[in-house]
C-alpha cells in the first residue's frame, strides 16, 4: 500500500500556495511595473539555488467530505538560496495578497526569517512591500471565544531583530509602499535599498496621517524617493528593481557571511605599489578653497571598488566599503564641499554608523581625514549635534577593529576624535593641518579685543589669521614622533597597502560578536 494519494495532495497543495493572489493579483503587481516576490527572489539568488520553507503554509478551506475546497497561502515567502554561490536567508511580503499585510501563516512566515539567518548564521536578504497589521477582516462574531495577545512568558518579538544585526549581514529592499512593521524590520539592516518611482517608505500611510493630523499628503509626499533620500532612511535609491538587487548582492560581497567568518580577501591586479600624481596637488594651499574628497579614495583604494553609502544625507561626510590590497574595509572621508567638512548631527550619525558596521563584521576602517570640527550655530545647536557627535567618538573609541587615519588638511576640535579608533596607524600628508580650533576661529577669540579696536579690522583678522597659517609646518609632528609618518600624498595606497598585510593576525583574532553590536 502506498502513499501515493497523499503525495499528489501535497503537490497539489504547492501548487495552490505558488498562484500566490491568483492570475488578477499578479497581473496587477506586473501592471504597476513591479515583480512578484517568488520572481525578485528568483532575481536577485544564483539559479536554481532557492529552497522554500513552509511551501505549504496557507489556509485550507475543507469541504463536507474533508477533501481541499480552497487554498489561501501564506502571503510571506522565506527560504534559503546562493548568492554568488554563498548561502543566504531571503523572505519577503506577497504583495498580490491582502496588499501584503500579513496573514496568520504569512506573519508566522515572516517572524522565522531573521530566525532562519540566525540560526543558520547566513546573512539575511528582505524584500519589503506591504502595511502591518489590519482591523478589518477576519471573523468579528463576538459570540465565539476568542485568544487575543500572546502569553506572557514568550520572547520579546523584536529580540530576534535586533541579534540578527549583530550577527549577520542585513540587507533590505522597499520595492513598493512600505509601512508599518515592514518599515520597522526595513530599517534594522546594515543596508538598504529603495527604487525611485514606485516605493514610499512610511510610519503610516496618509489615510492615517490624515485622520491623525488633518493633513492631507500622498505617499510620495509622505516617504517617496526624494524624502528618504535626505533622511539617511536609505542607503541608496535605485533606478529599478534589477538595479536594487545588484546593489544588494554588492554590498554583500564586501562582508563575511557572519560575525564568526571574515570578509574574504580578493585578488586584484591594481599593483600596491601605485602612486597616484593627482594626489601631489589634490589639497589647494588656499585654505579657502574646497576639492572633491572622493577623488582622493578612488585614487587610494583597488581601482572601481568603492562602494558609497547614504550619499543624500549628512554630505559633510563621505562613507562606504571599499578594497585595499584586496581586503574589504570601511571608509570614511570629510567632504569640505560641504560646510567644510563639518561633523553635523546627520554627518555624526553617518560616523556612528560606519564605525558600528566595521566593527561588528571586523573590518578595517580607514579615515580620510579633513576636519574643522563639530557645526556651529543655532541650527546645529537645535539639533543637538554635540550629542550625536559625542556618540561617533564613543563609537571610535571603544572599536576593536584596525584603523587607519590619513590626515589629508583640516584636524580640528573634539570632532576629529571620531577618526581614531585604538592604536590607529597615522599617515599625515605635508597639507595636513591639527589644533584645538581652525586658524579662523582660533584668531577670532585669541585677538578678538585688537581685531574690534584696529582701523581696519577685516583687514587686520586676514592679515593674523595668513600669518599662523604660514607658520604652521607638517614636520614637528613627525619630528616629534606624534604620526607614525610624514608622507607624499603620492605614497598613500603603498602605506596603506603594506598596512593591511600587516593587521592580517590581528583581524584573524577578532572573532563573533562585538561588545556594542550594530543597531538601527
Amino acid at each position: 500500500m502506498s502513499w501515493e494519494r497523499e503525495v499528489e495532495e501535497i503537490h497539489r497543495r504547492r501548487a495552490a500556495a505558488r498562484a500566490q493572489g491568483g492570475d488578477e493579483g499578479i497581473s496587477r503587481q506586473h501592471n504597476y511595473g513591479k515583480l512578484t516576490v517568488r520572481e525578485r527572489i528568483d532575481a536577485i539568488l544564483d539559479a536554481n539555488t532557492f529552497r522554500e520553507h513552509g511551501q505549504m503554509a496557507g489556509s485550507a478551506f475543507l469541504d463536507d467530505s474533508g477533501e481541499l475546497e480552497s487554498f489561501t497561502p501564506a502571503n510571506y515567502v522565506v527560504g534559503m538560496g546562493k548568492i554568488n554561490a554563498r548561502r543566504v536567508a531571503v523572505g519577503g511580503e506577497d504583495f498580490t495578497l491582502k496588499g501584503g499585510s500579513p496573514n496568520a501563516a504569512g506573519l508566522r512566515k515572516s517572524v522565522y526569517a531573521e530566525h532562519l539567518a540566525v540560526d543558520y548564521r547566513v546573512p539575511l536578504v528582505r524584500f519589503l512591500e506591504g502595511g502591518g497589521g489590519s482591523v478589518g477582516g477576519g471573523d468579528d462574531d463576538p459570540r465565539k471565544p476568542k485568544t487575543v495577545g500572546t502569553p506572557p512568558y514568550d520572547p520579546h518579538r523584536f529580540r530576534v531583530i535586533a541579534d540578527a544585526m549583530g550577527v549577520v549581514p542585513v540587507v533590505s529592499a522597499a520595492l513598493g509602499p512600505v509601512a508599518g512593521f515592514p518599515a520597522g524590520r526595513l530599517v534594522a539592516s546594515h543596508y538598504t535599498v529603495m527604487t525611485r518611482e514606485l516605493s514610499q517608505i512610511m510610519v503610516a500611510g496618509p489615510a492615517v496621517v490624515e485622520r491623525a493630523l488633518g493633513l492631507s499628503l500622498s505617499k510620495e509626499e509622505l516617504g517617496g524617493a526624494d524624502v528618504h533620500a535626505r533622511s539617511g532612511l536609505v542607503d541608496h535609491v535605485a533606478d529599478t528593481e534589477a538595479d536594487a538587487f545588484a546593489r544588494m548582492r554588492m554590498f554583500l560581497s564586501y562582508l563575511p557571511d557572519n560575525v564568526w567568518e571574515h570578509a574574504e580577501r580578493i585578488a586584484t591586479d591594481d599593483p600596491v605599489d601605485r602612486m597616484e600624481e593627482k594626489l601631489l596637488s589634490i589639497v589647494p594651499r588656499n585654505r579657502r578653497h574646497a576639492f572633491k574628497v572622493e577623488t582622493v579614495v578612488k585614487a587610494v583604494v583597488d581601482k572601481g571598488s568603492f562602494f558609497p553609502l547614504a550619499e543624500g544625507y549628512g554630505k559633510s561626510l563621505l562613507i562606504g566599503l571599499a578594497r585595499i590590497n584586496g581586503q574589504s574595509v570601511g571608509i570614511t572621508a570629510n567632504d569640505c564641499r560641504f560646510l567644510a567638512g563639518a561633523m553635523t548631527m546627520e554627518a555624526a550619525q553617518k560616523m556612528r554608523r560606519i564605525i558600528e558596521l566595521c566593527d561588528t563584521f571586523h573590518l578595517p576602517l580607514v579615515n580620510f581625514v579633513d576636519e574643522p570640527g563639530f557645526m556651529i550655530g543655532p541650527e546645529a545647536e537645535a539639533n543637538g549635534t554635540i550629542r550625536y557627535g559625542m556618540a561617533a567618538v564613543a563609537a571610535a573609541s571603544q572599536a576593536a577593529t584596525p584603523w587607519a587615519s590619513v590626515q589629508i588638511h583640516k584636524n580640528f576640535g573634539v570632532a576629529s576624535a571620531a577618526h581614531y579608533g585604538p592604536d590607529t596607524y597615522v599617515l599625515n600628508w605635508p597639507s595636513a593641518q591639527s589644533g584645538p580650533l581652525p586658524i579662523e576661529g582660533g584668531v577670532a577669540v585669541a585677538f578678538r579685543r585688537r581685531i574690534a579696536a584696529a582701523e581696519d579690522p577685516e583687514a587686520l583678522r586676514a592679515e593674523l589669521e595668513d600669518k599662523l597659517a604660514s607658520a604652521r609646518k607638517p614636520y614637528p609632528k613627525a619630528e616629534s614622533f606624534a604620526v607614525h609618518d610624514l608622507i607624499d600624498p603620492r605614497e598613500t595606497r603603498p602605506c596603506l597597502c603594506e598596512w593591511i598585510d600587516w593587521i592580517q593576525p590581528k583581524l584573524k583574532a577578532l572573532n563573533g560578536p562585538t561588545k556594542f553590536a550594530m543597531r538601527p
